[in-house]
């Protein structure tokens, strides 16, 4: 039986970015957690040790009744099966970063406009709008509050959308000391050396097609051991994910996306299987729109992430 915890009793309403804002939203406690210890090249090289591959809930893991990019969407997932966190985050007219995907408030909040042209205390005020339309009772949480609740819970992927600086991203990682609860998203060679340069101690999912684009992004000046290759979403590539392996760069391929992703395939055939198949081909990451459904299907084949293991706990 859930156990449910009402931000209003603990405490935890401003910290989940509701600042007040009625009615207040419930999280559920208990669950699994993802909690590196030692630091995250560490981390993966024990779950990769143990034959486990680890997935990505994109967009927080959205389905209906929760709506992406929320903490309380988070905390349901995690709650059912160990997974890191993709996020978006993008920034306020007053600066103040929060988690959106789209460059306007329009399909995911009960507000209008881009992303960038309301205040913060204007933004918080707004409602999340689900996956099938309905409004739901949870507020936008701020960057800060959703690295809070991750600390100690879970890895966060970061998307940095166009609003959101770099530079102001990295500054509140470090001052939560945050950086091996996250790995920055980059999709360009020029934004994987400026997010290397800002934070060097950071991993960095950069897309790797090649071993000749593995050397030149390490010719660039990051080291493998800061990277993680995404390889895409079309088809798996067991070559060029031993290729990565080899070098110490562990391997995020996706099966999210729309109509004609991987997930929808699987969705529509019934064959479940093929998470793991795909995890079997040397993947260390599946990033997914399913994540209960892509759990299940590693942990029959058992290549879940284990209880106790590797600083994964939880089921």
């Amino acid at each position: 039986m859930l156990k449910w915890v009402l931000l209003a009793s603990t405490g935890l309403l401003a910290a989940c970015g509701n600042n007040g804002a009625e009615p207040a939203a419930a999280i559920p406690s208990g669950g699994w957690t993802v909690a590196p210890k030692g630091g995250l090249n560490a981390f993966f090289e024990c779950l990769e040790a143990e034959g486990a591959t680890l997935l990505s809930a994109h967009r927080g893991g959205p389905y209906p009744g929760y709506p992406e990019n929320a903490v309380e969407t988070m905390a349901a997932i995690l709650r059912e099966v160990p997974t890191l966190m993709e996020i978006d985050v993008a920034a306020s007219s007053d600066g103040i970063l929060y988690l959106m995907h789209d460059e306007t408030l329009d399909r995911t909040t009960t507000g209008t406009g881009a992303v960038n042209a309301l205040s913060w205390a204007d933004i918080a005020k707004l409602r999340l709008i689900d996956e099938v339309g309905r409004k739901t009772a949870f507020a936008t949480p701020r960057f800060s509050d959703a690295l809070r609740w991750a600390k100690g819970r879970t890895i966060l992927q970061i998307d940095f959308k166009p609003s959101a600086r770099y530079e102001d991203v990295i500054d509140e990682i470090n001052h939560q000391d945050a950086e091996d609860s996250v790995i920055l998203i980059a999709y360009t060679l020029a934004s994987a050396r400026k997010l290397h340069r800002l934070a060097p101690h950071m991993m960095i999912s950069l897309g790797i097609n090649s071993q000749s684009e593995l050397n030149g992004a390490v010719a660039a000046g990051i080291p493998a051991n800061r990277l993680m290759g995404f390889t895409g979403t079309e088809a798996p590539r067991p070559r060029l994910f031993s290729t990565l392996n080899a070098r110490n760069v562990e391997v995020i391929f996706g099966t999210l996306g729309g109509s004609e992703s991987i997930d929808r395939e699987i969705a529509h055939s019934g064959d479940a299987a093929r998470y793991a198949k795909i995890a079997a081909a040397g993947v260390d990451i599946i990033a997914t729109d399913r994540p209960k459904q892509a759990h299940d299907a590693l942990a029959k084949a058992g290549r879940a992430a284990k209880n106790g293991a590797c600083g994964v706990s939880g089921g």
